[in-house]
């Protein structure tokens, strides 16, 4: 009976670790101020694949709100997240300094980007939360106002949240900055019901960020490594020793490895102190590799090895995730073998889906789509690329094919009530269609020249476009 009990018990810890693979273990709304470390904890959440961030919103404390919000929506162009939405605390009275450090860093382009544009906290939120049924994390990289105002504005806000995390300086500290920039909101928030994790900051009296740390990141070939290497050769860091430390970004070290600070809970609040060094680093390259969960559900790890492959993709392997990353590469070999040859347009499928991915910035199997591509090859063969860089499989219901005959092939992606739509552009679509006529017309489609030219065109392209640039989008209300 015992030997019974284990195995069942065994079957239902192998179901808890495997069921819903692709679901974060973590969905979470971040409140910042600009402050110039909230770069690297805001960068950690975006490149964590156990993360979803449904919204960042921006309040004054070492930035304006204003200016924090044009550091947050460059922040999140350049990683091309443009869908995830960020919202404003117009109604915080209290001023802020504008520390000149971080005014002067540079996290994105910010041509264009009109902080009126953007909407007021309460109805963001109140969207965000209807939409999406997981509980979520709140977390506070700077004063605890927006938090606040939410908890008093929105009625059902409380129920929603599962814990608040907040970068400062310990559960008896009342001379922080975080603290007292909106010491109402502190006093209010460390009395209310809802569990406050207090995270500290690493040792302020010595350099987190070592050259040893700074080599590593250096090394690591994604586009959030990328933005953090910038951030520490720009001269705003350079020439301010604060930027070595580590801050607020123990707030996204310790919502993946809590272990790794030592808590001291008194009632609902609990005092999160980091404890290990060398784990902490090691961990902050993890998460910026995004190596939070396994990625695929057969295989530990995707070859790549150029040997592996045939000799006429073989010279392009590493080009091609030089250029476009690992997801895209993955999604594409995966893709053209499920369609059982090289297609440009299973190809574009692919870049499609990894490209609305990236604009919400979720994993597969989080939005439903449909297709309209059709059913007639070869723009068809589009819907195979996009369901395996999406996940949005017929088997799973989440893809629908429109069988009108498309003029270029089209899709729309629907995440948390919003609603894009991305299509080929025209003169793309048409020079490659174009091409495929040519070669059809000139040997047939039973010949193997024709399948040979369609698999070199293929690679060509697959080399040569870009998906920031190939697609049009269109934001459907």
């Amino acid at each position: 009976m015992k030997r019974l009990y284990f195995i069942i018990s065994t079957l239902f810890l192998c179901i808890n670790l495997y069921s819903h693979p692709w679901k974060p273990s973590h969905y979470v709304i971040v409140d910042t101020d600009g402050g110039i470390d909230d770069i690297r904890a805001i960068t950690m959440l975006l490149a964590s694949p156990d993360v979803r961030v449904l919204a960042i919103t921006v309040s004054p404390g070492a930035l304006s709100a204003e200016n924090a919000y044009l550091k947050i929506r460059s922040l999140l162009n350049s990683y091309f997240h443009e869908g995830i939405p960020v919202g404003i605390n117009r109604t915080a009275t209290f001023n802020s300094p504008d520390f000149q450090a971080a005014l002067e860093s540079k996290w994105g382009n910010e041509n264009g980007i009109n902080p009126e544009d953007a909407p007021n906290i309460i109805p963001m939120i109140s969207e965000i939360i209807s939409a999406e049924k997981a509980k979520i994390s709140f977390i506070c990289l700077g004063s605890m106002s927006t938090a606040s105002t939410a908890l008093r504005s929105i009625p059902e806000f409380g129920k929603h949240v599962k814990d608040f995390i907040w970068s400062a300086d310990g559960y008896e500290d009342k001379a922080g900055f975080n603290y007292t920039i909106d010491k109402n909101s502190s006093v209010s928030m460390l009395k209310q019901e809802i569990p406050v994790k207090i995270v500290r900051h690493f040792n302020p009296d010595s350099d987190f960020y070592d050259v040893e740390l700074l080599n590593s990141i250096d090394s690591v070939k994604t586009i959030y490594a990328r933005k953090i290497s910038s951030f520490f050769n720009s001269s705003s860091a350079k020439g301010h020793k604060f930027s070595y430390a580590a801050t607020d970004e123990m707030t996204s070290i310790f919502l993946h490895y809590p272990e790794l600070f030592i808590n001291k809970t008194m009632g609902n609040i609990s005092d999160c102190a980091p404890s290990d060094p060398e784990g902490l680093r090691q961990s902050a390259i993890r998460i910026l590799k995004g190596e939070t969960v396994p990625k695929n559900q057969v295989i530990k790890e995707f070859p790549v090895d150029t040997s592996f492959y045939f000799s006429d993709l073989s010279s392009s392997v590493n080009q091609i995730i030089e250029k476009y990353g690992m997801d895209e590469w993955i999604s594409g070999v995966l893709a053209n073998e499920l369609h059982r040859h090289l297609g440009v347009f299973a190809i574009i499928g692919v870049k499609m889906g990894i490209r609305a991915r990236e604009y919400f910035n979720t994993g597969v199997d989080e939005f439903r789509v449909k297709s309209y591509a059709g059913s007639v090859p070869p723009v068809s063969c589009f819907n195979d690329g996009l369901q395996v860089s999406t996940g949005a499989t017929p088997g799973h219901g989440l893809l629908t094919v429109i069988n009108d005959q498309p003029v270029s092939p089209s899709a729309e992606f629907i995440y948390l009530n919003r609603k894009i739509r991305l299509t080929l552009k025209p003169e793309i679509t048409e020079r490659v269609t174009s091409e495929l006529k040519e070669i059809n017309f000139v040997y047939g489609l039973d010949s193997n020249t024709y399948w040979e030219l369609v698999r070199k065109n293929s690679i060509k392209y697959w080399l040569s476009m870009d998906r920031h640039e190939i697609f049009e989008i269109q934001n459907i209300p």
